[in-house]
């Protein structure tokens, strides 16, 4: 018997504990006596959150977040948070959101210059590697000129190495000429060269 007592007792008082705020642009004052007729002990402003512990149709009995209780009148009490305390809280969110992105920014300053003078010294490296192909295209295309010019002239020799050639047999020939024919007038005339 004692433990439904309780539970009639305790079942309005965990239903009955919801969150309220007071409405927007309102002071509303926290008072002592249950229908509001003593003097407000506390002044509340817009956006104040409070929890409900009991209710009837005029007066609400709410708890505020530091333990300080009292009576405030039900009808300035809104289940949900009014538009000037979520335009406070998205505020706030977008200062700390716009906090870390700058964090972030500042963060990833010193690795994007990096990066960015990676990504330089790769369009410098490409260009490097198209010069280097462009020479290697190009000496093997001279390369096969060069071999079919070999092929072509595989079985003769140089010009200049042939006309040397021929200037100095014609040279040894001549001067291998005068000394045959001096040998030969000397022996003629008894060793005396004449001319």
């Amino acid at each position: 018997m004692r433990f439904a007592i309780w539970v009639l007792v305790l079942v309005p008082l965990l239903a009955g504990a919801e969150t309220a705020y007071i409405t927007d642009n309102l002071k509303l004052g926290l008072h002592q006596a249950a229908d509001t007729s003593d003097r407000a002990f506390r002044t509340l402003e817009s956006g104040q959150a409070m929890e409900i512990l009991s209710r009837d149709r005029n007066y609400a009995h709410v708890q505020l977040p530091d333990g300080a209780q009292g009576y405030v009148k039900a009808a300035y009490l809104v289940s949900e948070k009014p538009a000037r305390l979520i335009v406070a809280e998205t505020q706030s969110e977008s200062d700390r959101v716009s906090r870390e992105i700058e964090e972030l920014r500042r963060a990833f300053a010193a690795p994007a210059v990096t990066i960015d003078a990676l990504r330089r010294q790769v369009v410098d490296l490409r260009a490097n590697l198209d010069e280097g192909d462009a020479t290697v295209t190009e000496l093997r295309e001279e390369n096969e000129d060069l071999r079919g010019r070999q092929d072509q002239y595989k079985y003769s020799l140089p010009f200049r190495w042939v006309a040397s050639a021929i200037g100095v047999c014609l040279l040894g020939g001549f001067l291998a000429g005068l000394w045959w024919v001096d040998l030969r007038s000397r022996k003629r005339h008894g060793g005396i060269r004449i001319y």
